[in-house]
């Protein structure tokens, strides 16, 4: 499935570009050494962490996308950060297991 069908499907908000690509998998973790040591590459990363560590552990793993749950926003410093290395930003008002359950509906795993 692709990250733009993802956004319009859950009514996302858009924080940065969405950088469109196929979306492998979902990793949920606010954990920045989990999302390192147990993301995979094209995975939709779900956290509320907003710092620019989160942006850097998704870069280095190579997340398609994070999506910040329970409202969350960055830093514009930080959403810069994520348009410089092409990783799309969302964000929602929904709790983590909201976010994770309505991914499942869509057919997400």
């Amino acid at each position: 499935m692709r990250l733009q069908q993802i956004a319009d499907k859950l009514g996302l908000e858009k924080l940065t570009p969405v950088f469109d690509q196929d979306i492998d998998g979902v990793y949920i973790s606010d954990m920045i050494s989990d999302v390192i040591a147990n993301a995979k590459p094209g995975n939709l990363l779900v956290t509320v962490q907003v710092h620019a560590n989160a942006v850097a552990a998704a870069n280095l793993v190579d997340v398609c996308a994070i999506v910040l749950a329970q409202g969350k926003r960055p830093s514009d410093d930080v959403l810069r950060m994520a348009e410089k290395a092409k990783i799309t930003v969302l964000s929602t008002p929904l709790n983590r297991w909201q976010v994770a359950s309505k991914l499942y509906e869509v057919g997400l795993r």
